[in-house]
């Protein structure tokens, strides 16, 4: 099973990940934890060029080709082997990532977004998609609150940027209600978890 954690910055989706992860080990599940971009040695270093605070002066269309090139990579390379193994696949971010802050707040167009990403992926979409439902004001504050979380390009976007983020991922979760569940962020991590392992059972019990 393939599940993907979304949200805006700050979202706290790399700390929902980590208690989930344990969570279904201590049930006895084979999990796979990982993250795009990045996930493996080439798709990290295509994260490290991306994320940069320095790179200011890159084009949207670039930024977006270099997210599907990192995806294309990590997938077969890690998500596509561990299924295929019949674990679990735990991933901070996918193809949703990339139309909500491409598709919509870089204003490139969902639809273009989704096209490029087409050709990486391959038909292959996550299972369930969990969107950790965080406003951009309050995930922001946790990142300035936070001393240990390097600063990245993304982060130092204006307010609207991430507005625009917030407003493309609530659009992607009513078109894909099947696929993406809209979980309340702004409680505490443990029962963010406990509302996501659940999720996930229920799931795999109708299988």
């Amino acid at each position: 099973m393939f599940i993907t954690l979304e949200g805006v910055e700050g979202s706290g989706k790399t700390t929902v990940a980590e208690l989930l992860v344990k969570k279904l080990e201590n049930e006895s599940f084979e999990v796979i934890h990982t993250r795009e971009p990045g996930g493996n040695p080439i798709a990290e270093i295509i994260r490290d060029v991306v994320l940069d605070r320095n790179n200011t002066d890159m084009d949207a269309r670039t930024e977006a080709l270099l997210y599907a090139a990192a995806r294309r990579q990590h997938l077969v390379r890690v998500v596509e082997p561990a299924l295929a193994l019949g674990r679990l696949v735990i991933c901070d971010r996918f193809v949703d990532s990339s139309i909500a802050y491409q598709g919509y707040a870089r204003k490139i167009g969902p639809d273009l977004v989704e096209e490029i990403n087409d050709f990486a992926i391959h038909g292959m979409r996550p299972d369930l998609t969990f969107l950790i439902d965080v406003k951009p004001e309050v995930g922001l504050a946790r990142i300035n609150k936070d001393k240990n979380r390097k600063v990245d390009r993304l982060d130092l976007e204006e307010m609207d940027f991430h507005h625009l983020v917030y407003q493309g991922y609530k659009e992607l979760a009513q078109k894909h209600a099947h696929r993406i569940k809209v979980i309340d962020g702004e409680r505490c991590a443990e029962e963010i978890v406990e509302d996501i392992y659940k999720a996930i059972k229920l799931r795999l019990s109708d299988e």
